[in-house]
């Protein structure tokens, strides 16, 4: 049976619209249909029978704070841990943490779905993994008009000061980070949504 899956506005604009493609066409690959709506929380949610008498009534009026009560799962993603990073520990942290906060006040199960291809499967994994921003270099003139390699990111976060912030906003806000490639991004995302593929059947 398809299942219209709602995806927030945002998924599909400028840079977040290319990385996201790949698993929108997975999503529908697998018999679903996907319908971009506003959402006050997440990206990804099952677009019910009371969301859909919403979104009906209220037209172009519709708004994100309309749909939020009516969502009972959402699935935020991630196109790798750089920008978790930015989320937790950079300039996106105070409006991470208000969505968190958002979707624990509407007593939504939250999942926040980190694609990677750094072999990352559990928050676990991160105590062991190293930034590559801290070892990449660039070269640079010196005072004495030298030519030296120097590293672009020396302060960057480290894996395990990333896994310890994670477990403590699961402890906090009740939300569960989660891992996976590219590649199982679109299946990932339905799974949690409690959704099966149809594969075309």
């Amino acid at each position: 049976m398809e299942i219209k899956i709602a995806a927030d506005k945002n998924q599909f604009a400028g840079s977040h619209g290319l990385s996201n493609a790949a698993k929108h066409i997975q999503i529908e690959q697998m018999g679903h249909e996907i319908v971009p709506i506003p959402l006050l929380f997440g990206d990804y949610c099952v677009l019910n029978e009371r969301m859909e008498e919403t979104i009906t009534r209220r037209g172009k009026k519709l708004c994100k704070a309309d749909t939020a009560p009516l969502i009972d799962v959402s699935v935020d993603s991630k196109k790798d841990i750089q920008e978790i990073i930015g989320n937790i520990c950079g300039k996106s942290h105070n409006r991470f943490r208000d969505e968190l906060i958002k979707a624990k006040d509407h007593n939504c199960k939250f999942y926040i779905l980190i694609e990677n291809k750094d072999g990352v499967k559990t928050i676990d994994d991160l105590d062991s993994w190293e930034n590559p921003r801290k070892v990449m270099t660039r070269w640079i003139t010196t005072p004495n008009g030298k030519r030296v390699k120097a590293p672009i990111s020396p302060s960057a976060t480290p894996g395990y000061v990333l896994a310890k912030a994670m477990r403590t906003m699961e402890k906090k806000y009740l939300c569960k980070f989660l891992f996976c490639t590219t590649e199982d991004a679109g299946p990932m995302i339905l799974k949690l949504l409690g959704v099966e593929g149809n594969h075309g059947e």
